[in-house]
């Protein structure tokens, strides 16, 4: 929305602005990054009917493969997975003390955290409302435990703000909403209307406005992707050919007004009552070590794919060992290929023309992670914060706190860079030893402890990390290759985190998996 503020009273300012603020202060307590809206998970597969001794492979043991694998075997179909790595779990991965990690172009790093810290270099965390997730972790006994998504005691930090210096997330909150509400309060004071908006604040509280309200460009509170992002979709984001969402129908403010339930919209403010987030105890890996349990005995580990063919009624891998040998086959009736296209689109393949171009059309975010130890845990023991995130302008993004093992003595290990875009690819392109250095510097603005605390880190780059190539799949144009990147081509279906409406999340992967699955088992049953 363009406008001119010069001479705008705030009577008219207001004016814009008021039918659309109390509704914005609705979703405050939601705009933290990371909050997913509902799976479309709508219960566990009840697969029935002959499947006649039907062979699946499955290319890829990430959990969209593993989900895959663990769903077919229990319907009665013989199946095998090839794996490139030598474990499962794809990105559901995570370093501990002992682990070496060798990225692409050569890199090694071998991590020296204490026994019980790590990092998890992909996912970190579980929406209570991944409903697909939480059910295997309880059918697979994967102990959770709380994330601290906000913290309160937290910091947000502009290094060119404030004389740069990180302020509490309390005080920053409380002061915006209390100057949000001073505004709305002139409505009633008219003597006050009249004062003149000078035009610099304007546009930045219009900006303001219209992020914390869920506005439209045309700063408009109403039903549309901006809205359910926040409140919900009427059709929640799923995978395969059912993943498209809906957006929810807002309700008129006069509604909310009257009903009086507006009286408790600042509930879930309370740091008490913020919606639950999961982790795994012990590293999120947990999650996919469990799911190896269940179908370990299928995988075949270390095993490059090389080469797919469709011929007549059967599809077929040939594959390499990652460490060298001679070239082997598996044939079988179907294929889930759950390879990330950027790696797929380097495969030797026989897909259609289309196919094909959906795959080599589709490139992969830019991300980057690093995780320090320190001989204490500092951020509990002199700030008193425990779990949460701080965010900052700098190139790190933020520094998440470890949810567990609170008030402990010994190192403690800090989430210290989390960053996406051209800040990430500034620091892929360094050496390990110089992103490390990078980082101290970074931190040190926010919290002057880094350096003298110090013990080690260990950070990925997802553009270098081998099997991946990227964080996660970035349609070229959604809207058009989707639901023909969903179509059986040959005997082959796609899954993953990339054939799903929540990228890069675990639970878009396993919903993906199982609309493949279901698919494919009506396929054989109706054949």
């Amino acid at each position: 929305m363009t406008f001119n503020p010069q001479g705008i009273s705030r009577r008219s300012l207001l004016s814009m602005i008021g039918a659309v603020a109390g509704a914005g202060a609705m979703y405050g307590a939601m705009s933290t990054m990371g909050l997913a809206q509902p799976s479309g998970f709508a219960g566990r597969l009840q697969l029935q009917g002959n499947v006649q001794g039907t062979t699946v492979l499955i290319l890829g043991a990430g959990l969209a493969g593993m989900t895959a694998a663990y769903e077919l075997r229990a319907a009665g179909y013989q199946v095998k997975v090839l794996e490139f790595r030598e474990k499962a779990g794809g990105r559901c991965w995570t370093l501990r003390g002992g682990d070496s990690y060798t990225e692409l172009g050569g890199e090694t790093q071998d991590v020296t955290f204490a026994e019980g810290n790590y990092l998890n270099p992909g996912p970190w965390r579980i929406p209570s409302d991944h409903y697909a997730v939480l059910d295997y972790c309880k059918r697979f006994g994967v102990k959770l435990e709380p994330f601290i998504q906000v913290n309160y005691n937290a910091y947000l930090h502009n290094s060119d703000a404030i004389d740069g210096q990180p302020q509490r997330f309390k005080e920053i909150s409380t002061d915006f909403r209390g100057h949000v509400a001073e505004l709305l309060a002139k409505v009633v004071d008219q003597q006050a209307l009249e004062a003149d908006v000078t035009e610099g604040d304007a546009q930045l509280l219009m900006d303001a406005l219209k992020r914390y309200g869920a506005l439209n460009d045309d700063m408009a509170y109403v039903t549309g992707e901006e809205s359910s992002a926040f409140r919900g979709w009427s059709v929640p984001e799923g995978g395969g050919t059912t993943g498209k969402p809906e957006p929810s129908e807002i309700h008129p403010l006069s509604v909310i007004l009257q009903s009086n339930l507006w009286r408790n919209l600042t509930a879930g403010d309370n740091l008490h009552m913020q919606s639950t987030i999961f982790q795994p105890v012990g590293g999120m890996d947990q999650i996919a070590q469990a799911f190896e349990r269940e179908t370990g005995d299928l995988i075949t580990f270390d095993a490059k794919v090389t080469r797919i063919r469709h011929e007549g009624d059967t599809v077929t891998a040939t594959w390499v060992p990652t460490g060298g040998g001679e070239e082997r086959t598996e044939t079988a009736d179907y294929c889930i290929c759950t390879i990330p296209f950027s790696i797929l689109g380097q495969i030797d393949h026989d897909f259609s023309g289309r196919m094909s171009g959906i795959i080599d059309g589709m490139y992969y975010a830019s991300s980057f992670k690093c995780g320090l130890e320190f001989k204490r845990r500092f951020w509990e023991q002199d700030e008193h914060i425990y779990g949460g995130i701080s965010y900052t302008n700098l190139p790190i993004s933020l520094i998440s706190y470890p949810s567990s093992d609170y008030f402990s003595d010994g190192p403690g290990v800090l989430l210290a860079a989390y960053s996406w875009g051209a800040s990430s690819y500034q620091f892929n392109s360094l050496p390990p030893a110089d992103r490390i250095e990078a980082v101290l510097d970074y931190g040190s603005q926010i919290h002057p402890q880094y350096r003298d605390e110090f013990l080690s880190g260990v950070s990925v780059g997802w553009h270098r990390v081998p099997w991946v190539l990227g964080c996660y799949g970035i349609w070229a144009d959604r809207e058009a290759d989707y639901m023909d990147a969903t179509a059986m081509d040959g005997r082959t279906l796609m899954a993953g985190e990339h054939i799903s409406y929540l990228p890069a999340w675990m639970e878009g992967a396993i919903l993906s998996a199982l609309d493949a699955v279901e698919r494919l088992h009506a396929t054989v049953t109706e054949a």
